[in-house]
């Protein structure tokens, strides 16, 4: 029998203090950081529940002494946007339109090029993955003329349609990047073994590698649900007044010149507005992290 009396820990791991000085400095910063971004949404939220005498009193970090929902009314049903007096909920309806399916077909495409480049090598795969890694880093700008000239040829320019056209191809090569590294880093084994079993190509994509893939889609779907709901420079270069998204309204709202600032409307059309991806990010949120972790970022 041992006696306890011997063990005096002297051989155990050596306890943390709670307080020491990196932690000190770890969480001091990770609260300062949260203060940056956490301070302008709580400023953003107040004032969009408050009528506009009380935010004329001048104390922007005081909460609303009396609440009223009258902002958010406005500005999804009232605001004028242009031309037009019906609120965000018009931008809201096209950039449904545009994000959803250019989300889907932006990333049916992606995950097929990335899984080929990952398992099927073929004639030409260097060349054609290092086209796409050139066009991850090409600058929207540059391309903004020549997609304007191409959509005009196709005759859909000025339409959702060609909206949802340059968002998926500018979309493709940072996608297909992504999805080419996570299947990269699963386990080969399983690949051979399917090939081994007489699966082909289209057999391997959808009883394997899709079951396996959840966390990379998510990722692919908050990366471009983000960029495309958020986008303002596509949405009034492609479009036109009757289909503009949701930011260009928005923009039209905060920049307007006629009649008396609104804040509380304005603030509240802002939130508005980003309310759709913060709500996508929240409920994935764990499989966006676990994506990343994964292999999404791997060379």
């Amino acid at each position: 029998m041992v006696d306890a009396t011997h063990f005096d820990g002297a051989h155990g791991p050596k306890p943390t203090r709670a307080f020491s000085r990196r932690n000190i400095f770890l969480y001091g910063t990770l609260i300062v950081v949260a203060f940056y971004y956490l301070i302008p949404l709580y400023v953003m939220v107040v004032t969009s529940l408050k009528g506009m005498p009380e935010i004329r009193m001048g104390n922007i970090f005081a909460p609303p002494v009396e609440i009223t929902f009258e902002p958010w009314v406005k500005a999804w049903s009232e605001a004028c946007t242009g031309l037009n007096c019906d609120g965000l909920s018009r931008g809201f309806w096209n950039s449904v339109r545009i994000t959803v399916p250019s989300v889907l077909v932006s990333i049916l495409i992606a995950s097929v090029n990335g899984y080929a480049l990952a398992n099927w090598r073929f004639k030409g795969a260097d060349v054609f993955f290092t086209i796409l890694i050139f066009g991850a880093f090409i600058p929207y700008q540059v391309m903004l003329y020549p997609m304007v000239i191409l959509l005009r040829e196709m005759g859909i320019y000025g339409t959702l349609t060609g909206l949802v056209v340059v968002h998926t191809i500018f979309g493709m090569p940072i996608l297909t990047l992504l999805f080419r590294n996570y299947f990269t880093s699963l386990p080969e084994e399983l690949f051979k073994a399917a090939r081994v079993d007489g699966a082909g190509f289209w057999g391997i994509y959808f009883q394997i590698m899709l079951p396996m893939s959840l966390p990379i889609f998510v990722v692919a779907m908050i990366l471009q649900v983000t960029g495309i709901w958020n986008d303002f420079l596509f949405g009034v270069v492609y479009t036109k007044p009757d289909i503009y998204p949701m930011t260009v309204q928005l923009n039209n709202i905060v920049n307007s010149v006629q009649g008396v600032k609104e804040y509380n409307v304005n603030m509240a059309a802002t939130i508005l507005t980003g309310l759709v991806p913060l709500t996508i990010y929240f409920v994935s949120g764990r499989l966006f992290v676990r994506g990343i972790a994964a292999g999404a970022v791997k060379g």
